[in-house]
């Protein structure tokens, strides 16, 4: 597994297979992640705001939706994947992407994205649609529908336009929501090790949602993120993880910076 310049942190914990659980202070000052066990290395994941996080795994390193300033991704290796999951400004900046990108990285998006892609990404993209699959060295990676349900939230997320993603890494599956609600497709997810579950509003849906939809589904470990909301709609986390109990493990990062929540 390639190494960081960041510090990881392995436990006890860590080789169980549990997520390495260090309070906000802590986990900040030792520039540090959350470790979960696969059959031949370790996933760590490094929250960096709202809806963009790294992953580093034994296949190479992975950003999901990087977007917003590329010196926030100063502490990470090149990108040998990123996915994108729709064409949201919070999720897609196609200045980002081209910051980011290395000579070797591999991009995968919906249809959507891919029509708004730049010529200089368009040729390292591969294109999933709701329900295909792919491969990319050796994880499986299935594209997930993420939509709205609400009649009144349709226009944000229409059905069978965005993605949501998961991968198989190791047999560690991970389930990245993107933005949606409890559809009936997140429901029936089986075997996931870790989820990333949306909740705000007026453009995904309720901590009591989130919730309802991760005690049904069940996934070893879960980070709430993407919890900001407009207009009195920002979710709770510590509200999410009370009303999830013991259904899964609820992980709280550091998503937001100090102030940014109101």
């Amino acid at each position: 597994m390639t190494q960081t310049r960041r510090t990881f942190l392995t436990t006890a914990a860590a080789a169980a297979g549990t997520i390495t659980i260090l309070p906000f202070a802590a986990r900040a000052a030792a520039h540090g992640g959350d470790i979960f066990q696969t059959a031949t290395g370790e996933v760590a994941v490094f929250p960096v705001a709202h809806a963009s996080f790294v992953m580093q795994t034994p296949a190479g390193v992975i950003y999901a939706d990087p977007v917003g300033d590329p010196a926030a991704y100063d502490a990470y290796p090149r990108p040998d994947l990123i996915l994108i999951t729709h064409e949201h400004g919070d999720h897609f900046n196609a200045d980002t992407l081209t910051a980011l990108k290395g000579d070797g990285t591999h991009l995968i998006t919906n249809p959507a994205v891919a029509d708004k892609l730049p010529d200089g990404l368009k040729g390292a993209a591969e294109v999933l649609a709701n329900g295909d699959s792919t491969t990319w060295n050796g994880v499986a990676i299935d594209a997930i529908p993420a939509y709205n349900m609400t009649e009144e939230r349709k226009n944000f997320h229409p059905q069978g336009r965005d993605n949501g993603y998961v991968l198989t890494v190791d047999g560690f599956r991970v389930y990245i929501s993107g933005d949606t609600e409890d559809i009936p497709e997140m429901r029936a997810l089986t075997d996931i090790g870790l989820a990333f579950v949306c909740m705000n509003l007026p453009f995904t849906m309720t901590a009591e949602a989130a919730a309802s939809a991760v005690a049904e589904f069940k996934p070893k470990a879960v980070y709430p993120y993407h919890y900001r909301g407009r207009d009195g709609g920002t979710q709770d986390p510590a509200e999410f993880a009370r009303l999830v109990g013991d259904a899964s493990q609820v992980q709280l990062g550091p998503w937001y910076k100090p102030g940014e929540l109101g």
